[in-house]
């Protein structure tokens, strides 16, 4: 097997992979987001979430929790996770209800490192 048969190989495979499996790459400026068709298929592995497309593309999510108490502790082990990952959400709280909003900033739009957040943050 010749090296680019070798790396086409290794690009399914990670492709396929489990959102929960992979981690947050940095983007930079002038990385393209993601198109339409791409945020389709990627949604379908975190059937929760809304794709919002009016404006800047993002995904959005709301939690009700018993209190408000309840409700920060799931924010905090949502802080753990983004510092890990190096991607942050945007975070909304309402007494027990958290909303959370994904979009990467350096791009104006999704990436999958939104969709790669969304689906660790609904395995905490």
């Amino acid at each position: 097997m010749d090296v680019d048969a070798c790396g086409f190989f290794y690009a399914i495979i990670i492709d396929n992979m489990d959102l929960t499996q992979k981690h947050c790459v940095p983007c930079e400026g002038g990385t393209p987001q993601l198109p339409n068709e791409k945020e389709d298929e990627l949604i379908k592995q975190t059937p929760d979430w809304t794709l919002l497309r009016d404006g800047t593309h993002r995904m959005h999510r709301m939690f009700t929790f018993k209190n408000f108490k309840e409700a920060i502790s799931f924010i905090n082990k949502i802080a753990d996770l983004a510092e890990n990952e190096g991607h942050h959400p945007d975070i909304k709280i309402v007494y027990n209800k958290v909303q959370l909003d994904l979009f990467t900033h350096a791009v104006g739009g999704l990436s999958e490192n939104d969709f790669i957040m969304a689906s660790k943050i609904d395995n905490l």
